[in-house]
């Protein structure tokens, strides 16, 4: 291996691998956008990628006071993430680190993915490309790809395999299915394509077999959120500004405000049809 691949390598494969931290405990992410803040370009907005149990338990719900229906409901509280980002010398070895908040703009239970933005203006330099919808069917099985994440909380490593399925459909969710080394804490990190550091998967969970009465555990197949479901991600949580450049984060906002003030309205509305039939019988 020459000298620019390798450092090919660790720029694509290593360098935009984040430590994700929630209030109960630790695993991995990516950064996928690190672009200037359309309202001010002195400034750049940064997003990283992760899966939703990662950060689950900083999402809590309380009752409390809805000014729009007049009453106590169930509301949706989220505290901040922490984001760690690694410097790297001499390519390969962690100089430093730098723990960032990191709101939680968007989340799915069901994909198990979530979208975080760090408490940060500067510009990040080590972003992963998103593999595109048009080429998600070129996919094939022997693909080189790279699994790169935190695994048991260690600073970010890479480890090397291949596509074994591509549609691995696990509780009604898709799955591409990999065999390179995947272990606990892997969960909200990447795979890449090998050869061109594009994002094709989160991994998300680990099927194996326990042996004898304690928790060691033999591990044999392990698996990713299919990158067709990050598009799903995207759309449904109203995010389109992280692959379409037309749009911007400020009115990806704007359309999540009246997302959640239609439903709110909708609920007002039900509330009230249903009152007034109980009036009528």
């Amino acid at each position: 291996m020459n000298f620019e691949e390798m450092k090919w390598k660790h720029e694509n494969l290593l360098y935009p691998i984040v430590r994700v931290f929630s209030i109960k405990g630790a695993g991995s992410g990516t950064i996928i956008y690190s672009k200037p803040d359309p309202e001010n370009e002195k400034e750049f907005l940064t997003f990283v990628l992760t899966n939703h149990h990662v950060i689950e338990a900083n999402i809590t719900y309380k009752k409390d006071w809805d000014s729009l229906l007049k009453k106590k409901i169930e509301k949706e509280f989220r505290e901040q993430a922490k984001v760690e980002v690694f410097s790297y010398v001499r390519d390969s070895e962690v100089d430093s680190s730098n723990r960032h908040n990191a709101e939680i703009v968007a989340y799915d239970q069901y994909h198990d993915l979530a979208l975080l933005k760090l408490d940060s203006p500067k510009r990040f330099d080590y972003v992963s490309p998103i593999i595109s919808k048009e080429k998600i069917k070129n996919l094939k099985l022997f693909t080189s790809i790279a699994i790169a994440g935190c695994s048991m909380a260690h600073e970010p490593f890479c480890n090397f395999g291949e596509i074994t399925f591509l549609k691995e459909i696990i509780e009604q969710k898709k799955y591409i299915m990999v065999n390179a080394g995947m272990y606990f804490g892997n969960s909200g990190g990447a795979v890449f394509l090998a050869d061109s550091g594009e994002l094709i998967g989160v991994p998300s969970r680990l099927t194996g077999i326990q042996l004898g009465f304690g928790m060691d555990m033999v591990l044999f197949m392990g698996f990713a959120a299919h990158p067709e479901r990050f598009y799903e991600f995207f759309d449904e949580q109203e995010v389109q500004f992280i692959y379409d450049s037309s749009q911007t984060y400020n009115e990806a906002l704007k359309k999540r405000k009246k997302k959640e003030k239609d439903s709110r309205f909708m609920l007002k509305a039900k509330e009230m049809e249903e009152e007034k039939n109980e009036d009528t019988e």
